[in-house]
């Protein structure tokens, strides 16, 4: 259900928008990747769900840049 609900909510926005979003969810798994190192956090799969979205954001970038 959160796939479905993130993909509506991103669909629409502008490549720019797209861009500056992929940025701010990489800036963030970079934080968690050493919050998971130095032992601050314990829940893996924060880390997992973002990369996915990183793949979603890409992908839709992609799509409408070839439009």
């Amino acid at each position: 259900m959160a796939k479905k609900k993130f993909i509506e909510t991103i669909i629409d926005k502008p490549i720019a928008e797209l861009r500056q979003l992929a940025s701010d969810k990489k800036e963030k798994l970079r934080s968690l990747r050493f919050d998971l190192s130095a032992g601050k956090i314990k829940n893996v799969s924060d880390i997992k769900t973002i990369k996915k979205d990183i793949a979603r954001l890409l992908t839709l970038i992609k799509i409408k840049e070839n439009k």
